[in-house]
């Protein structure tokens, strides 16, 4: 004999409903642009990483790269057990201070059907990034002290002086002209804070990481869609850090993080 089910569906109150809890795994929304179709596809995880690589190149042709960083890491680990991390904590010698990610998400951009570029980012991230910076092209979110002790937006440069957010090989501050009236070359920058500064010595989450492949000029919008961040053609790493420096710092060098368990010091690269 075979067993017999029966069973029928039935709606579920609201106050059954509101005692019910739980988060979409993944999510996909269509957004309009002013040129662009977009689908982005967000996942509903969180993340804590600490990872190195010997060199990410991106972009790469025979005159160069668009983004070039030798001894990448992201996360450290702590060489002082008294100092306040960017997260607020204090951790013990030798524990990891990770790099944070919330909501990773894969964004497509199309014009006519066709596919004119492609992002990844974080809907919110905070944490170290470490590496020898020998071409960077995106926006790199730092503010310098200028003479008056005033904070203004760094300006990247290429290796003539001249204002550039593609290939650039120096960061400081522009002249009237728009070009270069104090700037060191990026490799100084070891490691940077990314995320937004909380006012009180820490770092907050980010929303405006993401690393982007355009065929074409691309206007991606923040995920809230109050702003819009325009991508030209090629590789762009759009990279906000809490940091304000002044340009003796910067000219001196940002030291970088400890990124391996055994501490080699200055003399690690």
């Amino acid at each position: 004999m075979s067993p017999v089910a029966l069973a029928e569906l039935e709606p579920i109150s609201d106050k059954e409903m509101s005692q019910v809890q739980g988060q979409a795994m993944m999510s996909v929304d269509n957004v309009v642009g002013a040129n662009h179709q977009f689908t982005r596809v967000t996942l509903g995880i969180d993340s804590e990483k600490r990872l190195n690589a010997d060199h990410v190149i991106m972009g790469g042709d025979d005159t160069g790269a668009d983004l070039d960083i030798a001894n990448f890491a992201l996360g450290h680990y702590v060489r002082d057990d008294t100092r306040v991390q960017i997260d607020g904590n204090t951790y013990n010698v030798d524990e990891v201070v990770p790099f944070e990610g919330i909501e990773p998400y894969l964004e497509l951009a199309e014009r006519d059907g066709k596919l004119s570029g492609f992002r990844f980012g974080l809907n919110q991230a905070r944490g170290t990034l470490s590496g020898e910076i020998a071409s960077f092209s995106g926006n790199l979110g730092l503010k310098i002290n200028d003479a008056s002790g005033n904070p203004v937006d760094a300006t990247l440069f290429d290796s003539a002086g001249v204002a550039t957010n593609h290939r650039a090989t120096q960061i400081g501050l522009a002249a009237e002209d728009g070009t270069c009236s104090e700037c060191v070359p990026l490799t100084n920058l070891l490691s940077m804070d990314v995320g937004v500064d909380n006012g009180d010595g820490t770092v907050g989450f980010t929303k405006d990481l993401f690393l982007a492949f355009q065929s074409e000029s691309v206007d991606w919008q923040d995920l809230d869609g109050t702003n819009m961040i325009q991508g030209p053609e090629g590789v762009f790493l759009n990279l906000p850090t809490s940091m304000t420096l002044d340009m003796q710092t910067l000219q001196n060098g940002v030291q970088r993080e400890r990124t391996h368990y055994v501490d080699r010091g200055m003399g690690m690269f």
